[in-house]
C-alpha cells in the first residue's frame, strides 16, 4: 500500500512495474481451476496511471453460481501494493461484455481458452 514519509505529507506510489510484477506474481500462485483469463485495465492498461490509482482487474471463469457483487471476494489481492476493483465475469457473461473492455491486458490465458480460439 501507499506510504507516507515521515518527514513530509509526500505519499510514495508504487511505479508501474512495481504493480504489475505483483499481479504477475499473484497469477502465478493462485489456483487455476475453473479460470479461463485473468487480466488488467484502465490506467494501468492505458498508462495513465497515478498517485491513487487503483488497479482494475477482470477474470474470467467457466461458471460462478456467487452473485456477481460477491465474486471478487474469492481472493485475497493484500499483497498488490495498491487498491484492487475486480471484476469476475463467467465465460457466458464475458461473450455479452467483451466489447465494453476493449484495452484489457491479458497476463494469463487457460490452456483451454488458447485452443478455442
Amino acid at each position: 500500500m501507499p506510504v507516507r514519509s515521515l518527514n513530509s505529507s509526500v505519499l510514495k506510489w508504487p511505479n508501474r512495474e512495481e504493480v504489475i510484477n505483483a499481479l504477475k506474481k499473484w497469477i502465478s500462485s493462485m489456483e487455476k481451476k475453473n479460470i479461463l483469463k485473468v487480466g488488467y485495465f484502465g490506467s494501468y492498461a492505458k498508462g495513465n496511471w497515478g498517485v491513487g490509482s487503483d488497479l482494475d482487474v477482470v477474470i474470467i471463469v467457466e461458471r460462478c453460481d456467487l452473485p456477481f457483487e460477491k465474486r471478487g471476494m474469492m481472493w485475497d489481492f493484500s499483497d498488490i501494493p495498491v487498491p484492487v476493483d475486480v471484476f469476475v465475469y463467467t465465460e457466458e457473461e464475458w461473450k455479452r461484455m467483451k466489447e465494453t473492455f476493449r484495452d484489457v491486458k491479458w497476463m494469463y490465458i487457460s490452456e483451454q481458452e488458447q485452443l478455442d480460439r
